[in-house]
């Protein structure tokens, strides 16, 4: 079975980042981001070995959300200025190794990856998303998987990973983070309403529209109040929390494969960049190849 591996772009530059505290090219330049990412990438390559592969990028925050909610993700610090300036060098080495790299203006790097998700579903393919975003719950199932670098094991989550994680199936995510709210998109949830509150709800009731048509069936009068008080909020958390699937002018299944890499621009990178150990792998890389043009031309 065809395999997509989608990476969370932004985010792996800031694990990489603050994975690697100090790292800085012979011009005295911040490289540790860049090196971080490129050894990450390599790793979830090997774990993963997809055919189809692309790092998306968030083109900014999505003009219907902000709408619905003027402080969405409003909370967000800005991004490390030393992050900032490695996350070009980051797309710039994507490109040299020939690996698709996205980034839409206006359009957030979440729904341009619940969109190649269920792209390859519809061409029988398996997707593979990296990333810890728990919006990414909802959409696993047999044919999408979440391979989250916070768990060391290492394995890539299915439905039941997401349901011993929440105490919900993928199908109630939206419903449970609408219940719960998400402090890191800073979308605010029902007062006195956690985690496991909102997970016994939806077991209960199964969805949001049940528990709301069925509300005085709820025992605690102050959680029935809550949830009545907060019912207008939690309907606009609902479409703030679902991932649009369906953002038009995507680049084709097809075109989601690694072109192949230039040894040569990487090779002038890892040079420029102080990542001597990586420009001797590809120096070797080139010789191999060298090696074998030569032979094919000798026969």
């Amino acid at each position: 079975m065809a395999t997509l591996l989608l990476v969370d772009g932004h985010a792996y530059a800031y694990r990489a980042f603050y994975a690697i505290r100090k790292l800085n090219a012979p011009d005295g330049k911040a490289t540790n981001a860049i090196y971080g990412f490129v050894k990450m990438f390599a790793r979830l390559r090997m774990l993963v070995a997809p055919s189809h592969l692309a790092v998306i990028w968030d083109g900014g925050l999505s003009a219907e959300r902000m709408a619905a909610l003027p402080g969405y993700k409003a909370q967000r610090p800005p991004m490390p200025d030393d992050l900032e300036t490695q996350i070009g060098n980051i797309q710039e080495y994507l490109e040299a190794a020939g690996i698709p790299s996205l980034q839409h203006p206006g359009v957030e790097a979440d729904d341009i990856i619940a969109t190649f998700a269920w792209q390859a579903a519809r061409h029988d393919a398996k997707a593979v998303i990296a990333s810890s975003d728990k919006d990414f719950f909802q959409l696993i199932g047999p044919a999408i998987g979440l391979l989250n670098p916070a768990d060391k094991s290492e394995r890539i989550w299915d439905e039941s990973d997401v349901q011993n994680k929440t105490g919900v199936r993928p199908p109630q995510i939206v419903d449970w983070l609408s219940l719960i709210g998400d402090a890191v998109d800073n979308i605010p949830g029902v007062a006195g309403v956690g985690p496991k509150t909102a997970a016994g709800l939806l077991q209960r009731f199964g969805s949001l529209d049940a528990i709301y048509a069925r509300l005085a069936e709820v025992s605690s009068e102050r959680l029935r109040t809550s949830l009545a008080e907060a019912e207008a909020a939690v309907r606009r958390n609902q479409a703030l929390i679902r991932l649009d699937a369906a953002v038009p002018g995507l680049s084709r299944w097809d075109d989601l494969i690694n072109r192949g890499a230039d040894l040569e621009k990487l090779f002038g990178q890892f040079q420029r960049w102080g990542f001597k150990s990586l420009a001797a792998d590809v120096a070797a890389l080139r010789a191999r190849q060298g090696e074998l043009f030569g032979a094919l031309n000798g026969a």
